[in-house]
Order: C-alpha cells, then sequence, then structure tokens
C-alpha cells in the first residue's frame, strides 16, 4: 500500500467517525462552506459558495479521477448525518502525504481538528508516509496551534492564494515526521 492508493476506510477516534463523503452531506457542506469564517481560511472554497458546488465537490472528490481522500468528519451516531467539517490527504512527495482540514464554527474549540489530524497521521504512517506537511494562513492561529499540540514543526512560511479572499495571502508551513 502507498500514499497514492485511494482505498479509503472509515477512521475512528473517540468522538468521530471519518468516514467517505457521500451525496447526502451535500446540504451540510454547503451550510459549513457558506461561512465565510470557514471559506476566508481555506484556500479553495469560495465565498459566496456557489449553488450546486457542495454536489459538485462530492462527486469530484469521490469520483474515479480524485486526486486526495477526503473524509467527512462525523460526530453522529452511526446511520446519522453528523457531519461537522472534513479532513484530506494527498500525496507532497514520494513518501510524503499533505493534510488538510476544517470545521465548522459551530464545533471549534472542541479538540475534533486535533482528533481528525491524529487519525489522518495514523492512516497516512499505515500506508507508508514517513511525514506529513501542512499548511495555514498566518492569521488562522488557531489551527497553527492544533498542528503545534498534533506535534508538526514550523517548517517555513510562504504564501498561497485563497479563493474566498481574492488574494495571495502569507501563510506558515509545518511538518510532522512519522514513526
Amino acid at each position: 500500500m502507498t500514499i497514492l492508493d485511494f482505498d479509503q476506510p472509515d477512521l475512528a477516534t473517540p468522538r468521530l467517525r471519518l468516514r467517505r463523503l457521500r451525496p447526502s452531506d451535500a446540504a451540510l457542506l454547503h451550510l459549513y462552506a457558506s461561512d465565510p469564517r470557514v471559506a476566508r481560511m481555506t484556500t479553495s472554497i469560495p465565498h459566496p459558495y456557489p449553488p450546486g458546488g457542495a454536489e459538485a465537490f462530492v462527486a469530484r472528490v469521490t469520483g474515479p479521477s480524485a486526486r486526495e481522500i477526503v473524509w467527512a468528519l462525523d460526530a453522529g451516531a452511526e446511520g446519522e448525518n453528523g457531519l461537522i467539517g472534513l479532513a484530506s490527504a494527498r500525496p507532497a512527495g514520494p513518501h510524503d502525504a499533505e493534510i488538510a482540514l476544517w470545521v465548522a464554527p459551530a464545533f471549534w474549540n472542541a479538540g475534533y481538528a486535533g482528533e481528525a489530524i491524529e487519525a489522518v497521521a495514523a492512516e497516512m504512517a499505515r500506508r507508508g508516509a514517513r511525514a506529513l506537511t501542512a499548511e495555514v494562513f498566518e492569521d488562522n492561529l488557531a489551527s497553527a496551534r492544533v498542528l503545534a499540540r498534533a506535534g508538526f514543526a514550523p517548517a517555513g512560511s510562504g504564501a498561497a492564494h485563497s479563493v474566498a479572499r481574492s488574494a495571495v495571502v502569507p501563510t506558515l508551513r509545518f511538518r510532522k515526521h512519522l514513526p
């Protein structure tokens, strides 16, 4: 198994199931992605969020040409849709993976992001990744703190385009070596 294999087992934390996205997630995805606080801290979510955007996103990341693995962060009971955010991983070199995630504002400051990062890190290590990378906007100090608590070390700075901000925004880069 390699980082490039796109099989997608469900992952579990004490309070979350990280599962494959499904079409029934589109309504909650649209609701959360429409929040400017979410969109502004991502590179790819536009604001305002377009009609049909969530359905198109689900189709793209679950289709055969997907270039990343995307998990729904689900805090609901089995059989319920308890979607509260997304986590993703994609190859970032022959033995590295880049991870990203967002959590809906109603669930901020509850530790869900840290739980999801640990689950994705364990899965990427199982797939043979030697290191994880992540990048956050400089003004996203909460995410930088979550990464630091999850064992990521600063690895420089850069810049990335934010669709919601229609601007190139300074970033902080992080790296975590995996066992």
